[in-house]
C-alpha cells in the first residue's frame, strides 16, 4: 500500500459503486488518506462498466442503488453487481466488500450467496474499513501470484512437451535404421560372427529395442493428449479377456518366478472396449508389478460389476504404493522410487498412458495400497464408451 501523501499512480484502485454522493465523498477521502486511488459508480449498470473498463482491484458496493437495466428491483442491485463481477471471468478474483445501511441477516445471507467477499453496515468504522481493504488487497495479489506462476508452468510444460516431440520424431528414424543394420548382422549378411561378438550385438540390439518401445510410447501418449487417437470398440468378456491376457505373459511369467490367478466374477458384464489398447493398459500394470518387485510376485487379475459398469484390477503382493504417490505416479515421468531394485528401467510414462487410455473410454484408474505392501490398480470402465469419452470421466465410479 502507498504511504499517505505518496504518489498514487501506482497505487491499487478501488471501485466505489454508491448513488448517495455523501457517501461516495466520505469514502474517496478515506481511501485517499490510506493510500489508494478511488474511482466511482452511481448505479449498477456503471458499476459493471467501471469494473470491465478499469479492472480495479477492489470493489467496495452498496446494496441500494438504481438497477436500470439488470431485471432487478433497486433494493437489490448490488448483489446482481455482485453476481455478475463473480461470474464474468475478466472479473471473477476481484475482491467485493458490501457497505450498506441494511444489517439484517437475510442481506448477509444474499451477499454470500452473491460472491461478496465481506459486508459492513453504516456507519462503517474507519480503522475497520481500512483492515478489510488491506486485507481483502493481499489476498488478491497472491492469488493473483499464484495464478501467474500456474500459466508460467502450464506455458513451460508445452514448450517441453513440443520439444519432447521433436526430439522423439527426429530420433525414431535413424534408431530403425540402426535396428536393421544389427538384425542384418545378427542374420549374417555382412560375414560370420564370434559368439562374443553375437552376443554383444544381440545385447545391444535388444537395448536399441528397448529404446524404440519408449519412443513409441512417449508417440502414443501425445497421440491420445491430442485426441488424435480413435477408439474401436468391440464386445469384450472379463473371464476371458483376463484369460487371455495371463495366457500372453504366461512363459515371462514363468521367467520371473512369477505367480498370476484370474479373479472373475460370474456376473461380470461383457462391456464394449477397445481391446487392444485395454490389452496395453493390463500389460503396462503387469510388467509393473513385475519389474518393482525384489521378491517372487503373486498377481492377480480382477474382475467385478460395478454400479456404473465393470471393475477390472491387477493386484500383486509387491513393496506397495506410498500414499503421497499414489496420484503422482499417473503423471508422465513420475515414478515411484524403488532401492534395492536395480533391474527397474522405467521411463514414467507407463501409467500416464494407462489414465489415458482408460480416460478414453470414459473410465477412471487409481491404485490402493496397504500398509503392509501389496498393491491393486483398479479400472472402472462404462459399458458402452460415451461419444465424447474423454469428457465424460465424471468420477462416479465405485471406489474399494
Amino acid at each position: 500500500m502507498t504511504s499517505p501523501g505518496a504518489s498514487l499512480e501506482s497505487a491499487p484502485v478501488i471501485l466505489v459503486a454508491d448513488d448517495v454522493a455523501a457517501n461516495v465523498e466520505l469514502l474517496f477521502d478515506q481511501l485517499h488518506v490510506l493510500g489508494y486511488r478511488a474511482i466511482a459508480a452511481t448505479d449498477g449498470p456503471s458499476a459493471l462498466q467501471a469494473c470491465f473498463d478499469h479492472s480495479p482491484d477492489l470493489v467496495i458496493l452498496d446494496v441500494s442503488m438504481p438497477a436500470g437495466d439488470l431485471g432487478v428491483d433497486d433494493r437489490s442491485t448490488g448483489f446482481e453487481v455482485c453476481r455478475r463481477i463473480k461470474r464474468d471471468p475478466r472479473t471473477a478474483r476481484t475482491p467485493v466488500i458490501f457497505v450498506t445501511a441494511l444489517n439484517d441477516t437475510t442481506d448477509r445471507v444474499k451477499a454470500i450467496e452473491a460472491g461478496g467477499d465481506d459486508f459492513l453496515t453504516k456507519p462503517h468504522n474507519r480503522l475497520v474499513l481500512g483492515a478489510r481493504v488491506r486485507s481483502l488487497l493481499k489476498l488478491k495479489a497472491a492469488t493473483d501470484a499464484l495464478e501467474e506462476s500456474f500459466r508460467k508452468m502450464r506455458e513451460l510444460e508445452r514448450v517441453r512437451d513440443d520439444l519432447m516431440k521433436m526430439i522423439v520424431h527426429d530420433l525414431k528414424t535413424p534408431l530403425t535404421s540402426i535396428l536393421a543394420t544389427m538384425e542384418m548382422l545378427l542374420d549374417g549378411d555382412f560375414g560370420a560372427m564370434t559368439d562374443a561378438q553375437r552376443q554383444a550385438m544381440g545385447d545391444s540390439e535388444s537395448k536399441a529395442e528397448d529404446l524404440l518401445a519408449l519412443i513409441e510410447d512417449l508417440l502414443e501418449v501425445s497421440r491420445i493428449e491430442e485426441t488424435q487417437i480413435e477408439l474401436t470398440p468391440e464386445p469384450v468378456a472379463p473371464a476371458a479377456f483376463l484369460a487371455e491376457i495371463q495366457h500372453e505373459w504366461d512363459i515371462r511369467l514363468k521367467q520371473e518366478n512369477a505367480s498370476c490367478c484370474i479373479d472373475a466374477a460370474d456376473d461380470a458384464p461383457v462391456f464394449e472396449a477397445d481391446k487392444a489398447l485395454l490389452r496395453r493398459v493390463f500389460g503396462n500394470l503387469i510388467q509393473n508389478a513385475l519389474t518393482h518387485s525384489a521378491r517372487t510376485v503373486a498377481i492377480t487379475l480382477i474382475a467385478r460389476p460395478d454400479p456404473n459398469g465393470i471393475m477390472l484390477g491387477v493386484a500383486d503382493n509387491g513393496p506397495g504404493i506410498p500414499p503421497e504417490y499414489q496420484d503422482l505416479i499417473f503423471r508422465k515421468f513420475q515414478q515411484v522410487k524403488t532401492p534395492n531394485i536395480p533391474r527397474v528401467r522405467s521411463s514414467g510414462l507407463g501409467l500416464a498412458f494407462c489414465k489415458l487410455a482408460v480416460d478414453a473410454h470414459g473410465g477412471r484408474i487409481w491404485v490402493r495400497s496397504g500398509e503392509e505392501g501389496g498393491s491393486t490398480f483398479y479400472v472402472a470402465l462404462p459399458l458402452v464408451p460415451s461419444g465424447d469419452a474423454k469428457m465424460a470421466n465424471t468420477g462416479t465410479f465405485a471406489v474399494p
